[in-house]
């Protein structure tokens, strides 16, 4: 059986896997986890031992075919779980995260069809991010552009934003910077600043913001179903 630990390592594995490619390098899951480098090296050393991880010296790691199951079902259970607070119990989208950590490894089978039957099977969960599948095919190919990278004059969609820090979540959503809203690119300015429009309202975001939105055209968001 594994640890909560070792399962919070695998799915920081293949999150960083979509993010950036594989290899995963140490240094960046010990700064995604707020760990040390040594404690992730120990933690990749037992994962390789149960032949979750293969790790490549000098380059980093990456999941086995068995590791990338584990990631998906913890992913799973994590999504759901933050839908399932956002739309019936009212949790804003920057509390959802937290509590879905800390829930996610104690949760049955039965109890998560029950949830996903109670949401109506939902692909993507409050920040846009896809939920895993029940039997948990691998997610397709990522195929939105950070908005940090976009021109100005462009039209975007919103497809997914980063929810790794709260403060960022509750500033976006007061200014419906949220999965769906569409986004005409006005200004980007070289002192790292970009002006969006949103239902008729200039928003400025820091590039650093901008960078954990993930965007994509119109014409490809309009096949996507995107969180309510």
């Amino acid at each position: 059986m594994l640890s909560d630990v070792m399962e919070d390592y695998l799915k920081a594995v293949y999150v960083l896997e979509r993010e950036d490619g594989a290899p995963v390098r140490t240094s960046a899951l010990a700064e995604y986890l707020g760990v040390t480098p040594p404690t992730v090296t120990s933690m990749i050393e037992k994962l390789e031992e149960r032949g979750l991880l293969d790790r490549e010296k000098y380059k980093g790691v990456e999941l086995t075919e068995e590791g990338e199951t584990v990631a998906l079902e913890v992913l799973r259970h994590h999504r759901l779980i933050e839908s399932y607070l956002a739309e019936h119990l009212d949790y804003e989208w920057s509390e959802v995260h937290e509590e879905a950590d800390a829930l996610e490894h104690h949760i049955s089978e039965e109890f998560e069809r029950r949830v996903a039957a109670a949401l109506g099977d939902p692909r993507v969960d409050p920040h846009g991010d896809p939920i895993p599948t029940e039997d948990l095919a691998p997610l397709a190919d990522d195929d939105t552009v950070a908005l940090a990278s976009v021109s100005e004059g462009d039209t975007v969609v919103v497809a997914r934003v980063s929810d790794r820090d709260d403060d960022h979540l509750d500033y976006l959503a007061a200014r419906g910077v949220e999965p769906g809203a569409r986004l005409d690119v006005v200004d980007i300015a070289p002192i790292d600043l970009i002006t969006v429009r949103v239902d008729d309202r200039d928003v400025h975001l820091p590039t650093s913001i901008a960078s954990a939105i993930r965007v994509r055209a119109p014409e490809d968001a309009d096949a996507d179903e995107v969180p309510a």
